[in-house]
């Protein structure tokens, strides 16, 4: 028996880097894991190699800064599920590392769009297959510099508060139908946006994707039930974990 033996999950970004990783973790656990992201090829591949290990997955190519996008996708996953019992808002963009005084208005939009507007169209959506069924897991990547701002981090440390903040709301909102709200700072990770971020910093040095899946696990299965509004560290779970 899997952790998450009859569960649905939705990842953004699910295609590479974090969102890979967790839609891998979830079909390692028995969890029938919907992808999606821009690029068709990368989904194609990151689908493969999930069922290449006997994992259950699909994936459907969206922009989810576009509405009827966000709602292709989750017509997707109704006519193939029926429901949706696990969301991971992972899908982000990083933006210029410029001050404040010299940032591009077009990129601060750009960012905000990816990170925060259209974390709330599919969550939105989402809710739609959750609320009538009085259950579900939303889950939503944060950053440590959306709880504490930094020099030159601009929209998207901005966004990230806005996704701390945004967590909190709909929690206290959703919490009478037994669906569950919290955030996660996966922390720096040997990803493409970490290398972008600090270009001399060497990866080997951070871990995996996959090795900071454990609180995405938890907050996917039974055993986070009544756990909401909450901002986990991914790192600290797992020393507490060992």
């Amino acid at each position: 028996m899997g952790l998450l033996d009859g569960k649905v999950a939705l990842i953004t970004g699910g295609s590479r880097g974090i969102g890979k990783a967790i839609a891998q973790a979830y079909a390692r656990e028995g969890g029938k894991v919907h992808i999606c992201a821009r690029r068709e090829s990368a989904l194609q591949a990151a689908a493969a190699e999930i069922r290449a290990h006997g994992g259950e997955v699909s994936w459907c190519k969206a922009d989810i800064t576009k509405v009827r996008d966000v709602r292709r996708l989750l017509k997707a996953v109704r006519e193939r599920y029926g429901t949706l019992h696990v969301l991971v808002n992972n899908a982000s963009i990083l933006g210029p590392r410029d001050p404040i005084a010299n940032y591009p208005l077009a990129a601060w939009e750009e960012v905000v769009k990816v990170n925060l507007t259209a974390l709330f169209i599919v969550t939105k959506e989402a809710l739609k297959l959750m609320m009538p069924q009085r259950e579900g897991s939303i889950i939503n990547l944060s950053s440590g510099v959306g709880r504490i701002g930094r020099a030159r981090w601009g929209a998207y440390a901005a966004s990230k508060f806005g996704v701390e903040g945004f967590t909190q709301v709909l929690a206290d909102e959703v919490k009478d139908w037994n669906i569950r709200v919290n955030a996660v700072n996966p922390g720096g990770t040997r990803t493409e946006m970490r290398a972008q971020a600090y270009p001399e910093e060497d990866p080997m040095t951070l871990p995996a994707p996959d090795e900071i899946t454990e609180v995405f696990l938890y907050l996917a299965s039974a055993d986070s039930v009544g756990t909401t509004g909450k901002s986990f560290d991914a790192r600290d779970w797992l020393r507490k974990s060992n």
